[in-house]
This record gives structure tokens, C-alpha cells and sequence, in this order.
């Protein structure tokens, strides 16, 4: 190869490179760019992502108290699901309300308090309420 023949391949590289690199970056920006995901509980939509971020989190918190892990992570929100959401408020010691409501109150602290593998700024984030 000559001289040139080799700056058009490294050019074309550095070129492809940066153009997947801005675009990997662009993607990861958007994700974690979420808008303010919506409230969980009865009355409200319900996304599945959602309720089971709570099932899991609420289990995590529970198995952490001695509990067990009480909940079927099923992605479906019903009267269970809600008994346990008004259990963690009362027991967080955050002064959450119990209304089995899970907003950005009780939605940011059990980003906190549940697993940190999905909790905190990572997959659930994206799906429960919160105020950071």
C-alpha cells in the first residue's frame, strides 16, 4: 500500500469510529435522559416496567427487613402489590405518606433503599418516579 492509499483507510476508520462512538453516545445520553416516568398505583397507567421495578425494589426492601421476598415480580399492579407499597412506606422512616401510591417520594427512596443493581440510576430509574 502507498503512503496515500493508507491515509484514505485511516481516515475512513478514524471517520467510521467517531461517527459510531457519537452515535453510541447519543443513545446513551437519550436513555439516560429519561422524561419523569409517571405515578404507580391504582388509577394511574401502570406501565409493567414500572410495577415490576417496584416488586422488585419492595422485595429487596422486605428481604432486608427479615420478610422475605413477599411479592410475584408479574409486572401487573393489584391489591398485594399495593398492601406492600403501603407496608414500605411505613416502614422506610423517610415520613412517607401511606397511600400505596408510589410517586416521586416514595418512588425516589425506593431507588434508594431496594437492589442498587436495579435501583438507584440504573434500569428502574427509568421506570419509577422520583425526584433526582
Amino acid at each position: 500500500m502507498n503512503g496515500t492509499r493508507i491515509r484514505k483507510v485511516a481516515a475512513t476508520a478514524i471517520g467510521t469510529a467517531l461517527l459510531l462512538t457519537g452515535m453510541t453516545g447519543a443513545l446513551a445520553t437519550q436513555a439516560s435522559a429519561s422524561p419523569s416516568a409517571p405515578y404507580i398505583g391504582d388509577g394511574y397507567p401502570n406501565n409493567s416496567h414500572g410495577v415490576w421495578c417496584v416488586q422488585h425494589l419492595v422485595n429487596d426492601v422486605a428481604q432486608s427487613k427479615g420478610k422475605g421476598r413477599p411479592l410475584a415480580e408479574d409486572h401487573l399492579w393489584g391489591p398485594q402489590t399495593k398492601k406492600w407499597v403501603e407496608w414500605y412506606q411505613g416502614v422506610s422512616g423517610h415520613g412517607l405518606g401511606q397511600d400505596g401510591i408510589v410517586g416521586k417520594g416514595t418512588g425516589g427512596w425506593l431507588l434508594l433503599d431496594g437492589d442498587s443493581y436495579y435501583g438507584g440510576h440504573n434500569y428502574c430509574y427509568n421506570y419509577v418516579p422520583s425526584y433526582f
